[in-house]
């Protein structure tokens, strides 16, 4: 379920979703998820936005692969500052989850 601040700061959801197992840092570890995109979903989502001004959103995602179990997180900014393949997928993923969801 998309959350708009269930927590107070991205870095309490960062530390919530590590808590139940969302370990891996896919911004880092991101060609794990390029490989095999369609194995993932997300699980979780929290959006953050500004209170004045659009660029101050970002979005905390707990991602896990439906085959393996693996768990991570995903944080962005702004996604239209994201380029390419990586922009393409989230938003694939966010858009699964969004069907999954409503």
């Amino acid at each position: 379920m998309e959350t708009k601040h269930n927590y107070e700061t991205a870095d309490v959801a960062l530390a919530k979703l590590q808590e139940m197992g969302y370990t891996v840092d896919f911004n880092i570890e991101f060609e794990e998820i390029l490989g095999e995109a369609e194995d993932y979903q997300i699980d979780h989502l929290y959006r953050y936005e500004g209170p004045s001004n659009p660029d101050d959103e970002s979005t905390v995602y707990g991602i896990s692969n439906e085959r393996t179990g693996k768990k991570g997180v995903f944080v962005a900014g702004n996604l239209s500052l994201i380029e390419g393949k990586k922009r393409d997928i989230i938003l694939n993923l966010e858009l699964k989850y969004r069907n999954k969801h409503v």
